[in-house]
């Protein structure tokens, strides 16, 4: 059972992360609800914090990982958050969302 990213994922992911000018995060790394298995997130949260402090485009989808970014403090860090993690990656796709459809027709 895989709770959390270990140091050499926390590396790779940071070393991706350093190549882009937008990020879009849609689920933790880990069980971060827990102290012991939140490394993995509270680390790439604390990597999203600091691209957007240079000017990345940092969008936050979902409610746990709106909850840890909320854990670690860095919430107020972000270019853009929203708990509508799986709506978000739906509009992302192409797909037309109910509510915004449902504005259209109105």
């Amino acid at each position: 059972m895989g709770l959390d990213i270990g140091p050499d994922s926390i590396k790779t992911f940071s070393e991706a992360l350093d190549a882009t000018q937008t990020i879009i995060w849609n689920g933790p790394m880990g069980v971060f609800e827990f102290d012991k298995f939140a490394v993995g997130t509270e680390a790439v949260a604390k990597k999203l914090a600091e691209l957007s402090g240079k000017g990345v485009t940092t969008i936050i989808g979902g409610g746990d990982s709106v909850a840890a970014v909320e854990k670690v403090g860095l919430a107020d860090k972000m270019s853009h958050i929203s708990t509508g993690g799986g709506a978000s990656l739906e509009l992302l796709e192409g797909k037309t969302l109910p509510g915004v459809l449902a504005l259209d027709d109105a």
